[in-house]
């Protein structure tokens, strides 16, 4: 037997007669009645009995309709699961990232995403943290890489990792035998972002904490045009390691680890919490992680960098 056989079966006991379920499947009588007679020579059972005003079932016909809707329900269901599979390939992704790190991973990171879903409309937006905060809340993005993320009841945090901030200085600027401590901070033109930014937040928290008031000459929001500023002697500034490797590989800048204590800056990943996760976006979440553990591993602070995710330190 066949489903064709089994979905004119279906119309015809519904129908009651063969003449009606002929109309509605659009075939000719004879063509239907044929069917008929070659499901119930194939399985040795007479199904339908005949009567002058139409056909009915006979109890083994009773119990096949039961058996032939399951089986045509199934195949429908499969369809529309493949169709949704399908749908679900053409889906769409929107992440965040910050400037460092976009600049450093994203486009291996978006090329390796393409390879496994290159159906996938991808919508990738840069911004500072509290702007990344923002948009995952406003659900104008999936998923968002943030620093110092605060701990809110709306957000689900998946911390990554913490490196150390450290203090940039113009070429050719002494260091105090021993470094820099805390304590210097009170006494340096500092050029910081301005509150809510992450960094600054975390900045000024290890202030209030060891007891000193930070000398703020400039506020700057953009991490490029600080380490501008620096270069040309306008102040010192306080970035993470991985912001300004390019620039100390290069000589541009000096770049000294803060002690006693240090002052960590938190990498995590941000969604809603009310939201579950595509399979696009674990798979993103995924490919990051394994970018962010080779890129560290040859970093010069990866002695400093704490892993914070067991899926990444592992």
């Amino acid at each position: 037997m066949d489903i064709r056989e089994l979905r004119s079966f279906i119309h015809v006991a519904r129908a009651g007669s063969f003449s009606r379920a002929a109309s509605e499947l659009y075939i000719a009588q004879p063509a239907l009645s044929r069917q008929i007679a070659k499901l119930e020579q194939e399985i040795g059972v007479q199904l339908l009995g005949r009567h002058g005003r139409g056909v009915m079932l006979t109890a083994a016909g009773a119990r096949l309709l039961e058996r032939a809707e399951m089986i045509c329900n199934m195949v429908s269901e499969t369809g529309e699961h493949v169709r949704a599979t399908a749908d679900e390939e053409r889906g769409y992704l929107a992440v965040g990232l910050p400037p460092t790190m976009g600049a450093l991973i994203g486009a291996e990171l978006v090329r390796d995403f393409r390879e496994i879903h290159p159906r996938v409309a991808l919508h990738i937006r840069e911004g500072q943290s509290n702007s990344l905060q923002e948009w995952v809340a406003d659900r104008r993005v999936d998923l968002a890489v943030v620093y110092n993320q605060p701990p809110l009841d709306a957000f689900q945090v998946r911390p990554l990792y913490s490196e150390p901030m450290v203090l940039i200085a113009p070429p050719g600027t002494p260091i105090p035998k021993g470094g820099f401590q805390i304590r210097d901070l009170a006494t340096l033109p500092l050029i910081l972002p301005g509150l809510p930014h992450s960094n600054r937040r975390v900045i000024e928290h290890a202030a209030v904490q060891n007891g000193i008031r930070l000398r703020v000459d400039l506020e700057v929001d953009s991490v490029a045009l600080t380490k501008k500023l620096v270069k040309a002697g306008l102040g010192y500034s306080i970035l993470t390691s991985i912001a300004i490797r390019n620039e100390v590989a290069s000589g541009e800048l000096v770049a000294e680890a803060i002690t006693r204590p240090s002052i960590r800056s938190t990498v995590a990943i941000t969604t809603l919490r009310e939201n579950s996760l595509s399979r696009f976006a674990t798979d993103w979440m995924a490919m990051l992680r394994e970018k962010l553990t080779r890129f560290m591993g040859s970093e010069k602070w990866k002695e400093d960098i704490v892993w914070l995710d067991s899926d990444v330190a592992d």
